[in-house]
């Protein structure tokens, strides 16, 4: 026999017993799981939802302390809007794209609990911040390791819960959100009110009211990062009865594959190898993203908005194009799938208003309500109302905004699940109320005069503006197959941060710099509205062709399966 001979009969059988390896391996590790939508399951989802919403307490407390932040370190609206949204949601979004696709090759549950450890810590270190520039580079740090967390709970609850309750697992999953958001605004008024009437003068390391508000959030999520690495790894792909996919080799070089991919300018060194043509595409976008860039900052004098914000454009179109080369299937059931992508705009457009509302409603209230009644009852003597302080403010507007957006959010799923049976485009219906029905009470509410009639209008609010979330996420996780749900995640993440947060609360403030009025800043999100629409009609109408033809798309697109 001739040594090629030899040599390709020794890698048949080496093959042979790779494939009777993982299929050993395969048995086992199904003998061993908890059952699909069990009890085990709904404890995974229990612990994800605690974790989702530290997430967002760590990101939503900056609401409450907004005001103070602003006067201490002499601050404008666009400064504290880009704070809380650029800042964050421009490194949120790039390092979830590598981190999303990291969840799809390595050990998920490992993956979360660093993650989660990073933002603490991150969170912890914003409360010994200065300066604009420190504070800034905590939030970059926030957003880094918070891009870990919804890739790896998206794609393990896909895991652990069947496609007809999938949609109820992540929208519950996704309440955590609202959870976190409200209740950082009671921990924040009260860690604050505590503080500063201790130390008066500033306590220990001369840190005042805000900044221990950021070390009282930041530092538990430590000790949660350790309960969660005590989570087991679901089985991908046993929820829809497909083979666990073969185990990723070398995960640490396919994980800098990606971040060069997103990263400038390590974006031109990765591209490089796939040809000349690529390579200068990829200059051509950075150019364009350079021009308006300027061109942004010059209307509006914010250099680091738009400096981020379009660097963050052109690390998406550099990763989308390394994607279609190296990952062909996956680009196509994403980027190369119309349906996919006006999914992110519509959603992200709703979150385009979300984000802003949630994170002004407090500043504006205190700005137009409790310091002006404060000082004229301190002038005339006159009791406040009850519900007049800050504190109770912040608990209210803390109390509807979590209470609403978890009703909204699990209703809308389950609702969106029971439209599904009798119409595969029906989620859709339900996540266009998120627009429809907030839009008048949104003008009520920044119109009134009476705080009280403010507070209740942020019911409806909150209540139907919530009611997308887990749709949103079902959706995209069913557009995709298994192994592709950590970058479809990081995908549509894209949408909700880079157009939502990014630009949503920075829009606002910038609006408000201008025109004196935080009102009209807020209302005027409502233009993003007739974009939304639009979006949510185009996807009803493809969603349907573009689910039951995605195994084929894959294939088409070299997808063995």
């Amino acid at each position: 026999m001739a040594d090629s001979d030899v040599q390709m009969a020794l890698h048949d059988d080496a093959a042979a017993l790779a494939r009777k390896a993982d299929d050993t391996r395969a048995a086992d590790l199904l003998a061993a799981a908890p059952p699909v939508g069990g009890a085990y399951a709904k404890y995974v989802l229990g612990v994800l939802v605690l974790v989702y919403a530290l997430n967002f307490v760590d990101r939503q407390i900056l609401s409450i302390l907004a005001e103070d932040i602003k006067h201490d370190l002499k601050l404008d609206d666009a400064q504290i809007g880009f704070l809380y949204g650029t800042a964050f949601a421009v490194f949120y979004s790039l390092f979830g794209i590598p981190l999303g696709r990291l969840a799809d090759n390595w050990i998920r549950v490992r993956l979360l609990s660093l993650g989660l450890f990073v933002w603490s810590v991150m969170t912890a270190l914003s409360g010994l911040s200065t300066s604009f520039l420190q504070l800034s580079t905590a939030r970059v740090g926030v957003g880094i390791g918070e891009a870990s967390a919804s890739p790896s709970a998206f794609s393990m609850l896909s895991d652990w819960f069947p496609r007809e309750k999938r949609g109820t697992a992540l929208a519950i999953y996704s309440a955590g959100l609202y959870l976190g958001g409200g209740v950082s605004l009671l921990i924040g008024a009260i860690v604050v009110k505590a503080w500063n009437h201790g130390f008066p003068g500033g306590g220990p390391l001369g840190l005042v009211g805000w900044q221990a508000a950021f070390l009282a959030v930041g530092l538990p999520g430590i000790l949660l990062a350790l309960w969660v690495s005590t989570l087991k790894e679901p089985i991908r792909g046993r929820a829809e009865g497909l083979p666990p996919p073969p185990r990723v080799a070398n995960a640490g070089r396919k994980l800098w594959e990606d971040i060069s991919s997103v990263i400038p300018p390590l974006t031109l060194l990765h591209l490089a190898p796939f040809g000349a043509r690529v390579l200068a595409r990829n200059i051509g976008i950075a150019l364009a993203f350079a021009l308006l860039a300027v061109g942004l900052i010059g209307l509006t004098g914010d250099k680091p908005q738009w400096i981020a914000l379009c660097l963050g454009g052109y690390a998406v179109a550099s990763w989308a194009q390394s994607l279609r080369e190296r990952d062909a299937p996956t680009f196509a059931l994403i980027w190369g799938t119309p349906t996919f992508l006006l999914a992110i705009v519509g959603f992200g457009s709703i979150s385009f208003a979300g984000y802003s509302i949630a994170f002004w409603a407090m500043p504006y209230a205190i700005r137009t309500f409790v310091v002006p009644m404060a000082v004229l009852s301190a002038a005339t003597g006159t009791p406040l109302p009850w519900y007049a302080s800050k504190e109770m403010v912040a608990l209210l507007l803390g109390g509807w905004g979590a209470a609403g957006g978890f009703l909204g959010v699990v209703i809308g799923g389950w609702l969106s699940d029971y439209a599904k049976r009798s119409n595969p485009s029906g989620r859709i219906l339900v996540a266009s109320l998120a627009t429809l029905v907030p839009a008048p009470f949104l003008v009520a509410m920044f119109t009134t005069q009476s705080l009280g009639w403010y507070l209740v209008i942020y019911i409806p609010i909150a209540l139907f503006g919530s009611c997308y979330v887990g749709i949103a996420a079902a959706t995209t996780q069913d557009l995709v197959l298994p192994r592709m749900r950590g970058a479809a995640t990081a995908t549509y993440f894209i949408g909700t941060t880079l157009l939502g947060l990014g630009l949503g609360p920075y829009f606002t403030g910038a609006i408000s710099k201008v025109s004196g009025s935080l009102a009209t800043g807020v209302l005027s999100l409502l233009v993003a509205a007739p974009l939304t629409l639009t979006c949510l009609f185009l996807v009803y109408r493809k969603l349907p062709m573009a689910e039951a033809s995605r195994v084929a798309r894959a294939r088409e697109a070299g997808e063995i399966i």
